[in-house]
């Protein structure tokens, strides 16, 4: 059996794995499933029917997993919804927020005081920096670097296969450095770098990197001003 501290609130029917560690006033929702290889803090709260600590899996279409990943970390006061389901190889820092049916995938981390809205989505190693909002619906696809204070509106959504599966391509998602602003329903293509305190419209294709402090919109995404 896990050790489980006399000020942890535990909901009905919750399952926690034997090895799982649980710090000091924690809040765990009904039907939740903690699985073996989770490290939860200190004053974490955590919803109805998630399930954390998953093994990831693939097949013989898939990328293939490169190891087997044992660990999941969530920091101090951190808050997850409810059904909310995240990977082994994950670190989620202190402060965090992460909405109901959020998805985050393995070898990911999301620093301190960050945001992931409802139903978003965070593919499989993709760095997420301080301060970030990920608002509801945002699609991040795997291999994407963001950098402290970015904004992402609603309905993002990102790639990283320049060609679709139709021959081999290095997976490389977006680069978004600091104070970047992406409004929603904009789509990023693999590999661009959107710069410092860029501002891409709503709606906006982005197919090309742009520089620092510029303002990209339109379908492809064009320099507005800077």
């Amino acid at each position: 059996m896990a050790n489980i501290p006399k000020n942890t609130r535990v909901g009905k029917h919750a399952v926690i794995e034997e090895g799982v560690k649980i710090g000091e006033n924690v809040i765990i929702g009904h039907n939740t499933v903690i699985l073996k290889g989770t490290q939860i803090g200190n004053n974490v709260e955590i919803g109805s029917n998630c399930v954390l600590g998953i093994q990831p899996g693939s097949n013989k279409r898939m990328r293939k997993i490169s190891q087997n990943y044992n660990q999941l970390i969530i920091k101090n006061n951190t808050k997850i919804g409810n059904i909310v389901s995240i990977y082994l190889g994950t670190l989620i820092s202190e402060n965090v927020f992460i909405g109901d049916h959020a998805s985050i995938r393995e070898n990911v981390s999301v620093e301190e005081g960050t945001v992931i809205g409802r139903a978003a989505i965070v593919e499989l190693n993709s760095r997420i920096g301080k301060n970030c909002t990920i608002q509801t619906l945002v699609y991040i696809t795997g291999d994407t670097i963001i950098e402290d204070n970015v904004f992402i509106g609603p309905c993002v959504s990102m790639s990283n296969d320049k060609y679709m599966g139709a021959r081999e391509y290095t997976l490389i998602g977006p680069y978004i450095k600091q104070e970047a602003k992406i409004g929603n329903n904009a789509s990023l293509l693999p590999g661009i770098t959107i710069g410092k305190r860029t501002i891409v419209g709503s709606g906006a294709v982005v197919t090309k990197d742009i520089g620092d402090d510029e303002v990209f919109a339109g379908v492809p995404a064009r320099r507005m001003k800077s």
